[in-house]
């Protein structure tokens, strides 16, 4: 009897693909190449299901193209490559993966606001170049972490571990905005304090988004609002790009107008803005900040089951688009 079918469309761990193949047969890119829509769509013709990352768009335009989708499983936690309204009118199940990089993710974050407060690139760059030849005072004097304001754009569980870092362990007074507020409960766990946009940018030492991306969200953090921060501030980008106007932050950065800045994520990745590549106060990292062995396996193997399960029981693990379950998915 022919097993269901599905695409894994990037290289994941070999013990999740043969997870997968104890179920179904599976079309594996082992060759980690990123596949163009055509490719794409080439790929899932006779597929149900595939698991994706966010180097692939998944739109009604896919899922018009492959009457036999089911269920596109995405290795991250955002999803701004699905549409997901168009999925669901096309009865295709859309899942994601929180939760298993929450802890790994808000590390990460940390550390990339530290590096930023600290210059760790820049002193590391100076050293290297062999610029080094004597101490003084104010040698790539930074910005005091313990203590000072974090401000926290976006406060779902990443945006409260971070929180959580930063009042428990370095004694910062945290203030946040979202679009809704956190229950009492939560803000006294976190220490931390609701304002709004404006008071955010405004007393934030270090501002750190980690909001998810939509089109309201797009340039949330552009020329004005970098206008109203202080000039000793950093800012600090885990979120997605697109999210700051890469190219008014780096001209900010060259101007001083703020200190430093710290960005894992970029507008058109992996292509860079070049004016980022120019300015010395910066850290980039190549988005990586859920990069642990361990995390990105917890990722894929959710993913995964979230294939395994509704294929196989109808009862994804974590669905973005669960409405649609029973009423108007694809049989």
């Amino acid at each position: 009897m022919t097993r269901p079918a599905i695409l894994i469309t990037r290289k994941v761990f070999p013990d999740v693909v043969e997870h997968l193949r104890q179920h179904f047969d599976v079309d594996h890119n082992d060759a980690d190449g990123v596949l163009s829509p055509a490719q794409l769509i080439e790929r899932l013709q006779g597929k149900v299901g595939a698991l994706t990352t966010g180097s692939e768009r998944i739109d009604g335009a896919v899922a018009g193209a492959c009457p036999q989708l089911r269920i596109v499983a995405n290795i991250a936690v955002g999803y701004n490559n699905f549409d997901v309204p168009a999925l669901s009118a096309a009865g295709v199940l859309a899942t994601n993966t929180p939760d298993v990089l929450t802890e790994t993710t808000a590390d990460f974050g940390f550390a990339l606001l530290m590096a930023t407060a600290r210059r760790l690139t820049e002193s590391e760059h100076f050293l290297r170049a062999g610029q080094w030849n004597r101490w003084a005072l104010d040698m790539f004097a930074g910005a005091e972490v313990h203590g000072s304001t974090l401000g926290i754009l976006g406060m779902g569980r990443i945006g409260q571990a971070i929180a959580r870092r930063g009042a428990h362990g370095f004694g910062m007074k945290v203030i946040y905005h979202n679009r809704s507020r956190l229950d009492a409960a939560t803000e006294a766990e976190c220490k931390a304090r609701y304002v709004d946009k404006a008071t955010l940018l405004r007393e934030a030492d270090h501002l750190i988004l980690v909001l998810p991306y939509s089109a309201e969200s797009h340039h949330a953090i552009g020329a004005a609002e970098i206008a109203q921060m202080k000039p000793t501030a950093t800012l600090t980008n885990i979120a997605r790009g697109g999210i700051v106007d890469d190219a008014a932050l780096a001209a900010a950065l060259k101007e001083r107008r703020i200190a430093a800045a710290g960005l894992d994520v970029f507008e058109g990745e992996p292509k860079v803005h070049p004016d980022l590549l120019t300015v010395p106060n910066v850290v980039l990292t190549p988005h990586i900040a859920s990069a642990t062995i361990q995390t990105r396996r917890a990722m894929a193997m959710l993913a995964a089951d979230n294939v395994i399960d509704y294929l196989t029981t109808g009862q994804p693990r974590t669905p973005l688009n669960a409405d649609i379950i029973g009423k108007g998915a694809r049989p």
